[in-house]
């Protein structure tokens, strides 16, 4: 939601304030290995924000989330709906790269929650989109992406839209309308002004649970 000024200015400290945090954090072991934090970065009022997974080389070199591939990707599935990166929130669940880009682990996930949940209450967004498996089961403990993504749900007064991770169509060329019909359906809850809404129906088929990336 648009915030008046003095919220705006609110939300402006408390993120910068989590960034700070996060490049002093150590918290868990992932500080030791990377470059540097990845807070994440976006207007403070913006209605929508993105979830990834974590940072990888090109964001661990920059600072900056969603600037590799996958990022250059989400770029244009941001602008294929009408939007920038200018007008998003980006972050990830964790702020500091995985070695190797592995996996990040329970414990580190733990230790970043609370800087996700304070971004997340500063940016205030109506809509909120997880990106990937690992973002999907922060908010949908249980639940298959392969069953769930593109289908929005309301969840403590705001709508969260699981998608599929970019990286996914850059592995599988055959999954990105999959990825490109989640973009739409955030699209038609966007237009909704963020109420929850049926999927698109003709939505292709997702692959089985056993084809999943771990990027997802």
């Amino acid at each position: 939601m648009t915030h008046e000024p003095a919220a705006a200015e609110a939300a402006r400290q408390v993120l910068e304030a989590v960034a700070d945090e996060t490049r002093a954090c150590e918290r868990c072991r992932l500080y030791a290995s990377a470059s540097q934090a990845v807070p994440g970065d976006g207007p403070p009022g913006a209605p929508l924000m993105f979830i990834g997974e974590a940072p990888g080389f090109h964001e661990d070199k920059q600072g900056r989330p969603f600037v590799g591939p996958a990022g250059r990707l989400l770029d244009e599935l941001l602008a294929g709906i009408g939007l920038r990166r200018a007008d998003v929130f980006v972050t990830n669940m964790v702020k500091h790269r995985p070695p190797g880009n592995r996996d990040p682990q329970g414990d580190e996930i733990e230790a970043c929650r609370a800087f996700l949940d304070r971004q997340i209450e500063a940016v205030d967004p109506r809509v909120v989109v997880t990106l990937g498996r690992f973002a999907m089961e922060r908010f949908m403990p249980g639940a298959k992406i392969s069953q769930v993504h593109g289908k929005p749900r309301q969840l403590g007064g705001r709508t969260f839209v699981p998608i599929l991770h970019p990286a996914a169509a850059l592995h599988r060329a055959d999954w990105r309308p999959m990825l490109e019909a989640d973009f739409q359906a955030l699209k038609r809850v966007l237009d909704e002004g963020g109420a929850a809404g049926a999927p698109a129906a003709g939505e292709p088929d997702a692959p089985p649970p056993g084809e999943q990336l771990s990027l997802f």
